[in-house]
C-alpha cells in the first residue's frame, strides 16, 4: 500500500470538466506507488504558488551522452530535506520507436513490466520528436531500466544539443496514399547519423521526420528541421467510374462545394457528364481532393520525395513552415537512399559548422539567407523550389539586375 495521498484541491477540479484528466490517471498510478503519490503532492504545490520546481543536473547510462532528461525537486523543508522525497528525482527516458509507430501487443506488455518495475508506470507514447517517453524514474534505476528495454531491441533516443529521434508515419503497410518506404528512409538516416544522437555536439537540436504524403501524419513540415515528404511528377490517377459514383452518392453541389472549389490551384473541373477533369501541370498534390474522394483519385505512379528543410516550433523568430529545397527525388532503389542520406550528412554539417548555440536550423536560414543555405550544402538553386514570381508592388525592383550579375558572378 502506497503512502497516504496528499490534498490535492486544486488538481481535484481538473477532474470536474467533460474530458479525461490527467490526474485521474495519475491518482491510479498512485495507488500502489510512492513515486505518483509524492508527484500529485509537487504538483499540487506548482499549481498553488504558480511555479515549477523542477531542476536539471547529469544524468545518463554507460556510453551515451544523451537520452535521459534529468529532473530533480526543488522543493526543500526547512532542513533542506525533499518534501516530497519519492518523487525528490523524476528523470525522463527517451526510447526510439519502431518506425511507423509498430508495435506487437506482447512488446507492449513487456515495456510496462519493465517500466512497473524500475519507474512510475506513467508512459507518453510519443512525444513530439516520436520517442517513446518513459516519465519518472530514480537515479539508481536508470541504468538497470534502459539495459532491460536494450535486450528487448530498443535503444535510447536523443535529447539536447543533438540528433532527435526521428518518426515515421503509419506508410505504406496500411496507407494507399504512401509514396515511398519511410520505414527503409527512417532507419537508414537514423543508423548513418546515430552518434549524432547518443554523443550530442551540435549548435542544437535537428530532427527528421518521414511522411508518406502531403497529409503529413508526422506532422514534418511543422516539426521538422528536415522533412521528408512523399510525393509524385506524373499524373493524378483518376477512375471516372468512381467519380460518377461519387456524384451519384453526394450530389453535383457536394462535389463542387468540398472539392472543386476548395482546389488551392482551380485545377480541378466537374464536367456535364459527371466526370473529373485534372490540370495536373497546376496541381500541388496537396492531398485535399484525394482524401475526399479516396476510390476514385489516388497519387501517380512515378514516385518519390521532397525535402524541406527548417520546420519548427516557437524558439527565436517564431514558427516556421519547412522550405521546399528538393522538389522531387527518386528512393526506390538503394541509390537513391544513399543520395538522401548524402544530402542529409552535408546539411547536418552545415549546420553544425555554422549554426550559433542553441539556433535551430530554419533560424539559421533566416540569419544568412537561404540562398547561400544552398549554396553551403551543394544544391542548385530549382525554379521548381516556388510557385511563381512574387506580384507584390511594394516590392522595388530597381537594382535586381545588377544582384543577379552579383549571383552569377560568384557561381562562375
Amino acid at each position: 500500500m502506497a503512502k497516504q495521498m496528499h490534498a490535492t484541491p486544486l488538481l481535484d477540479q481538473l477532474e470536474t470538466g467533460p474530458w479525461p484528466s490527467f490526474v485521474t490517471g495519475i491518482k491510479r498510478l498512485a495507488q500502489d506507488n510512492d513515486m505518483m503519490v509524492d508527484l500529485l503532492g509537487q504538483l499540487e504545490t506548482s499549481y498553488r504558488t504558480r511555479k515549477g520546481y523542477w531542476k536539471g543536473g547529469t544524468v545518463g547510462v554507460v556510453g551515451y551522452g544523451g537520452g535521459v532528461i534529468p529532473r530533480f525537486t526543488e522543493l526543500m523543508d526547512a532542513n533542506k530535506k525533499p518534501l516530497f522525497p519519492a518523487a525528490a528525482e523524476f528523470h525522463t527516458l527517451r526510447i526510439q520507436p519502431a518506425p511507423g509507430f509498430h508495435y506487437t501487443s506482447d512488446l507492449l506488455r513487456q515495456f510496462c513490466d519493465v517500466w512497473e518495475k524500475y519507474g512510475s508506470g506513467l508512459l507518453c507514447m510519443h512525444g513530439q520528436s516520436g520517442d517513446l517517453m518513459l516519465q519518472g524514474c530514480s537515479t539508481k534505476n536508470v541504468q538497470p531500466c534502459f539495459d532491460e528495454i536494450n535486450e528487448m531491441g530498443f535503444d535510447m533516443g536523443g535529447a539536447g544539443p543533438a540528433l532527435r529521434t526521428a518518426s515515421s508515419c503509419v506508410g505504406h503497410a496500411r496507407c494507399e496514399h504512401s509514396c515511398y518506404d519511410e520505414y527503409a528512409a527512417h532507419r537508414q538516416m537514423i543508423n548513418a547519423f546515430l552518434d549524432d544522437m547518443h554523443r550530442p555536439a551540435l549548435p542544437y537540436k535537428w530532427k527528421f521526420k518521414f511522411s508518406g504524403c502531403a497529409n503529413d501524419c508526422s506532422n514534418a513540415t511543422q516539426r521538422a528541421d528536415e522533412a521528408v515528404i512523399g510525393t509524385w511528377r506524373d499524373d493524378m490517377k483518376v477512375d471516372q467510374a468512381e467519380v460518377k459514383a461519387y456524384v451519384a452518392q453526394k450530389g453535383r453541389k457536394y462535389i463542387i462545394d468540398n472539392v472543386i472549389t476548395r482546389c488551392p490551384t482551380n485545377a480541378l473541373a466537374l464536367n456535364d457528364d459527371d466526370t473529373l477533369d485534372v490540370d495536373n501541370k497546376n496541381c500541388v498534390r496537396c492531398m485535399h481532393c484525394i482524401n475526399v474522394m479516396t476510390k476514385a483519385l489516388s497519387p501517380g505512379d512515378d514516385k518519390g520525395i521532397m525535402i524541406l528543410v527548417g520546420g519548427k516550433r516557437t524558439l527565436k523568430i517564431g514558427d516556421t513552415f519547412g522550405t521546399v529545397i528538393v522538389p522531387f527525388m527518386k528512393v526506390d532503389t538503394q541509390e537513391g537512399m544513399d543520395e538522401l542520406e548524402e544530402i542529409s550528412g552535408r546539411m547536418i554539417d552545415f549546420f553544425a559548422e555554422n549554426a550559433l548555440e542553441h539556433e535551430r536550423c530554419g533560424e539559421m536560414i533566416d540569419r544568412i539567407g537561404l540562398a547561400n543555405y544552398l549554396e553551403g550544402i551543394e544544391i542548385e538553386i530549382d525554379p521548381n523550389q516556388i510557385s511563381q514570381p512574387r506580384t507584390n508592388p511594394y516590392i522595388r525592383m530597381d537594382g535586381w539586375d545588377e544582384e543577379v550579375a552579383k549571383w552569377e558572378e560568384r557561381k562562375a
